[in-house]
């Protein structure tokens, strides 16, 4: 269990990687939260200020990053560039200080925030989503539907749950929902609708991350999603008429031009600095940034400029979109390094009741670290690995989430035998087979 939780927290770090890779607009939003969250957990602790005045508060400041990170000094862009291995470092620390702090100073107003984020923009893009009814234009079958595509190399099954993860079939969140989860409920009758609900609209999220991916030109997806890189144009260069060259009919055409033009309408550098120092001027940065959240957020950004226009409309719905799914990302992170902990921390119980005991600091200290150093290590591998996510830990992510799905199904089913209802665990047992 703690080697499977272990992968899926590497993959989710580094996702958000190779979304604020070489992205210093973005790197200021997300930074933002933290110290917005910090006041937030402050305000609402003293018992002065209410949820809802803190939470306005926070999206209030959160808006203001957002717009604010397109008017940074030089000095502070070129501060927040970070190359996709020292964003694995940050985000070791970030998960490090999140699990042994108190809840109610970091994760509790993080979730709150993020929750009004989420449900607001999801509500808003399911509206636009009806009204533009955008058309899709990536084929309804690719010359992939069998495997060796570029972005996730097997077939369609059992690929499709593996890549959509969290919005088809997750056992991830069944260890949230055991162990943190709980800690933020008011009182038990509200479990359905946080329990049952959130799963819908993480379904809901799922179907809308699909159609803005669909919707984008099928050469550019794929760029996007392409193990290239950062500078390498030779790489970029084969890669481009790789795409290209998937069928005779221009269906999946797409050239250094476009993705510069997409790269700069995004608000995103066209300049790259090599470990050795060399610059690479005019490179398109929006390729190679595997994981699907850039193609999720590129998506959002042409949805919601046709509907609130202007002249830096892409750039700033782009960067809305990273943030609302860095934000989503994040707070599972830091929740699911604290359910590991626990969970290594009953190991370590087992040596020592002191390390077992979870409001000791050193055995908190101790077993967070340990969890971080394991997880942290795999995201390093993926950072610095060219392939990233699509390569390697991307189908272990998949396959272990799967797993923990089994696991819970298997749990529930048996739950449901000693109860005396035996008479509906075929809704637990069906679905358990099948994975």
């Amino acid at each position: 269990l703690l080697a499977i939780m272990t992968i899926l927290l590497a993959v989710l770090g580094l996702v958000v990687v190779k979304a604020l890779a070489e992205s210093p607009w973005g790197l200021f939003t997300i930074a933002a939260t933290i110290p917005l969250a910090f006041v937030m957990g402050i305000m609402i602790k003293s018992g002065k200020v209410s949820v809802t005045a803190a939470s306005i508060f926070g999206v209030i400041g959160l808006l203001a990053a957002v717009v604010g990170g397109k008017y940074l000094p030089h000095a502070v862009t070129e501060a927040l560039t970070l190359k996709p291995t020292q964003l694995a470092w940050a985000i070791m620390i970030y998960g490090f200080a999140a699990s042994v702090l108190p809840v109610w100073m970091l994760l509790a107003p993080r979730d709150y925030l993020s929750t009004f984020m989420k449900l607001g923009t999801v509500a808003i893009l399911g509206v636009f989503i009806v009204i533009l009814h955008p058309p899709l234009h990536m084929p309804a079958l690719t010359p992939f539907i069998h495997g060796g595509g570029f972005v996730v190399p097997g077939p369609v099954f059992p690929f499709v749950c593996i890549t959509i993860a969290c919005g088809a079939i997750s056992g991830f969140h069944a260890l949230i929902s055991s162990g943190t989860t709980p800690k933020l409920l008011a009182r038990e009758k509200d479990i359905r609708l946080v329990g049952y609900g959130s799963m819908v609209v993480e379904m809901l999220v799922s179907l809308m991350a699909i159609i803005a991916a669909c919707a984008l030109q099928p050469g550019e997806y794929f760029a996007i999603n392409s193990p290239v890189p950062p500078g390498d144009t030779v790489a970029l260069t084969a890669q481009m008429e790789k795409i290209s060259a998937i069928d005779s009919k221009g269906t999946y055409k797409v050239t250094q031009a476009d993705m510069l033009r997409m790269t700069s309408d995004k608000g995103e550098p066209t300049t790259v600095k090599l470990a050795n120092g060399t610059i690479v001027n005019d490179y398109p940065t929006m390729v190679g940034k595997t994981g699907g959240a850039p193609t999720f957020a590129v998506g959002m950004a042409h949805l919601f400029a046709k509907v609130i226009p202007g002249k830096t409309a892409l750039s700033l719905w782009y960067h809305f979109a990273i943030m609302f799914e860095a934000l989503f990302i994040l707070t599972t992170l830091d929740a699911g390094t604290r359910v590991g902990r626990f969970i290594l921390q009953d190991l370590l119980g087992n040596i020592s009741p002191k390390l077992g005991n979870t409001n000791s600091w050193l055995g908190n200290v101790l077993a967070t670290g340990l969890l971080v150093a394991a997880w942290g290590f795999f995201l390093y591998q993926g950072a610095i690995d060219p392939a990233g996510i699509a390569k390697s830990l991307w189908p272990i992510f998949g396959i272990s989430n799967q797993l923990l799905a089994v696991i819970a199904f298997c749990l529930g089913t048996v739950i449901l035998i000693k109860m005396g209802k035996a008479r509906y665990c075929w809704v637990t047992a069906i679905p358990m087979l099948f994975l």
